[in-house]
């Protein structure tokens, strides 16, 4: 293939139905029936599965609200798995940078690739190597979206998605007015609700609509973001690609409890498993962080019992990312605030003014801090192995009655080898 350098193509790679994907890696059986995946505790439907679209089982909508149809028509349903979508998630954008290094991951399912590189009629055959090659390498199908600019290359997946090659090139073409009038306003990118209600008062309904408008209306009445997307639909790129992944200044671990949580102890094992999380995120990029602060609340909708909600935020004298110093710290400040007689709903940890650990030299430093380092070390490398929590401390408790209601997990592990599928021959 050429590597002449050409006008500018860029590609959406964005994974079909990802969560319902990903389970069906490890459960062949039901890759051809009607399947959803829950949200935290089971309350909302996040993705649904081509099968589960066709029955009318609507996105974002609460589980119990669509139960009927979903027992009726015997769809597999499966709590959310986030650690699977993670590390499968982390294997597709992996396998995307083959073709380019100039990748931004837009989210967790979805890629923004640079094809510059390729010539016109090239590109399209690319997008379909693509696609091919990680459906190979991952088991993900994909589709794929080529144009200019980043909002077109979303409006070129948005028909790719509906066909069966699942891969979409406007590359080459001079007029793609027919194309965008089918492209209602609220599905492109960049314009949310409210904007939406105002372009459709303004009498825009699709996207050819906006393109065409003309620059003195877009300015008068439309922010710089606004302007932005009506240059990327006439094919004038203005978003470029963020290749570069600034550094966290916080990182936040929080979750609703299963069921109501009364008991310190439980609230003590909830908060120490957040901080051991939130530890293990920023060691794994090199951060240190400088604050911490716990926070609790119960249901503001079960007043019978009294809402309470307080945070506690506690300023360490030296930067760390040592999970027994971190976990120490948010347990003394759990202590401070929390209060008998609540059933608690929600708790949580942010660790805030995060820095570069290479820069936490400091006077006090001294041999321990070496042996902490290696022993934090030792502890990511045995749970990134073994699954997470192998390693753990006994103040994040065994049974963890207080964990998300996961009652229909699939309980699929990517470190666990006997979580593979087994293979029976007769």
């Amino acid at each position: 293939m050429s590597f002449t350098q050409y006008t500018k193509k860029i590609a959406l790679i964005d994974c079909n139905s990802f969560y319902v994907s990903c389970e069906r890696l490890f459960n062949p059986k039901i890759r051809k029936k009607p399947v959803v995946v829950l949200s935290n505790n089971d309350g909302c439907i996040i993705s649904r599965s081509n099968e589960a679209k066709t029955l009318g089982i609507k996105m974002g909508e609460p589980y119990f609200k669509e139960k009927e149809i979903i027992v009726k028509n015997n769809v597999q349903v499966f709590s959310s798995n986030y650690s699977l979508y993670g590390d499968i998630s982390r294997r597709v954008m992996r396998t995307l940078k083959r073709f380019n290094s100039d990748i931004e991951i837009y989210s967790i399912d979805e890629a923004f690739l640079d094809l510059s590189n390729y010539s016109d009629k090239e590109v399209e055959k690319v997008g379909h190597e693509i696609r091919s090659i990680v459906l190979k390498w991952t088991g993900i199908p994909t589709s794929i979206g080529i144009a200019k600019t980043k909002t077109l290359s979303k409006v070129a997946n948005h028909i790719a998605k509906k066909k069966q090659s699942g891969v979409v090139s406007l590359i080459g073409i001079k007029n793609i007015d027919p194309i965008l009038e089918k492209v209602e306003i609220n599905d492109v990118w960049g314009v949310g609700r409210q904007l939406t209600k105002f372009y459709q008062k303004n009498g825009i309904y699709n996207a050819k609509q906006l393109k065409n408008k003309s620059n003195s209306w877009i300015k008068k009445n439309s922010n710089v973001l606004g302007s932005r997307t009506a240059m990327e639909l006439r094919g004038i790129s203005c978003i470029d690609l963020e290749t570069t992944v600034s550094k966290r200044k916080s990182c936040v671990v929080s979750r609703s409890f299963g069921k109501r949580v009364e008991s310190f102890q439980q609230l003590k094992e909830a908060i120490a498993n957040y901080s051991l999380n939130a530890s293990e995120k920023i060691r794994s990029e090199s951060l240190v962080t400088k604050s911490i602060t716990v926070f609790i609340r119960t249901s503001p909708f079960q007043n019978r019992f009294g809402f309470y909600s307080n945070s506690k935020t506690i300023d360490l004298p030296i930067a760390t990312n040592n999970s027994i110093e971190i976990v120490k710290t948010a347990l003394n400040a759990l202590e401070a605030i929390f209060k008998n007689g609540y059933r608690y709903q929600k708790s949580g940890v942010m660790l805030s003014h995060l820095s570069d650990s290479s820069n936490n030299k400091n006077l006090f430093s001294s041999e321990k801090d070496e042996k902490i380092n290696n022993l934090m070390k030792s502890i990511d490398n045995t749970n990134y192995r073994y699954g997470r929590s192998t390693l753990s401390l006994a103040s994040a408790g065994v049974q963890k009655k207080w964990n998300m209601r996961k009652e229909y997990s699939s309980k699929i592990d990517t470190a666990d080898f006997y979580s593979l599928p087994k293979i029976i021959v007769t």
